[in-house]
């Protein structure tokens, strides 16, 4: 009896002993719990958070519960007639009516300045188709080339079918197509470049001219000449200028590389005159 006795107080005294790793336990399940809840707040989406805590908000407003048919989270965020309300953080925000204004924009009146580009444009497509069918009639095409390019409508007439070599004065073959030119360029309203180039063989000794520089601007001029002085076109919208050869379009290394070289551009550039 007395063994039995002193055997459950050992056992008594051993309990109150580990009594702690109770508490222990405890203190260490609570700071899990604590941690967690942290970490869940440091990644807390902002939306489901502002829907949790209207519908908690509304659910207190209206002393109802989830469970009696109030609003909980799943109807937080609708609107009365079950749709979802914008998330963007503007609630008052709805969908603006299209009052016409794209259409009006459409419909403004035009420019001054768009109209005379319209008209420009449309000038330009006609000079073009016109050159294009006259080489292709006269068979032209090795000595005239006409390209839509960006600053305008390119005209590129081939030394050899304009001049002879080293000379600068128009031959007569060439001057049917300047004419025909010179009959486009009258009402086109736009400037008109003229250019010449060479190659990058130097001029003759015998020649008139010093070296390509004068050269190329000899024939540029010439060109500008016969609009000017035979065709009585207006000054005012022309400009000339002669680049040697420091604007090659082919390899100069070779004889047909140096024929491309040397030429005249004219060029109707897209860049209209004052409009008043």
């Amino acid at each position: 009896m007395r063994q039995r006795d002193r055997r459950k107080r050992r056992e008594e005294n051993r309990e109150s002993r580990d009594r702690w790793m109770i508490t222990y336990a405890d203190l260490i399940t609570l700071l899990l719990i604590f941690f967690v809840i942290l970490y869940a707040m440091s990644s807390l989406d902002t939306d489901k958070y502002n829907i949790v805590t209207g519908s908690l908000s509304q659910t207190f407003k209206s002393n109802s519960t989830v469970l009696e048919g109030g609003d909980g989270i799943l109807d937080a965020g609708k609107t009365p007639d079950n749709k979802p309300e914008s998330t963007d953080g503007n609630a008052n925000a709805t969908t603006k009516p299209n009052d016409g204004s794209d259409e009006q924009t459409e419909n403004e009146t035009p420019s001054a300045r768009e109209l005379a580009f319209r008209e420009q444009e449309a000038k330009l497509a006609e000079l073009m188709g016109v050159i294009t069918h006259y080489v292709e009639e006269n068979n032209l095409g090795e000595q005239i080339f006409v390209a839509d390019k960006p600053q305008g409508i390119e005209i590129t007439l081939s030394d050899r079918f304009l001049f002879d070599v080293g000379k600068a004065d128009v031959k007569s073959p060439a001057l049917p197509a300047l004419q025909q030119l010179s009959g486009l360029f009258k009402d086109i309203g736009a400037t008109i470049s003229i250019e010449g180039h060479t190659d990058n063989t130097p001029v003759s000794s015998a020649s008139r001219y010093n070296d390509n520089w004068e050269l190329s601007g000899a024939r540029a001029l010439s060109v500008l000449r016969f609009f000017l002085d035979n065709e009585g076109l207006n000054p005012d919208t022309f400009q000339y200028a002669g680049y040697a050869d420091t604007r090659p379009t082919a390899d100069n290394t070779t004889l047909a590389g140096k024929q491309k070289n040397r030429r005249v551009e004219i060029i109707v550039l897209r860049q209209l005159q004052e409009v008043e």
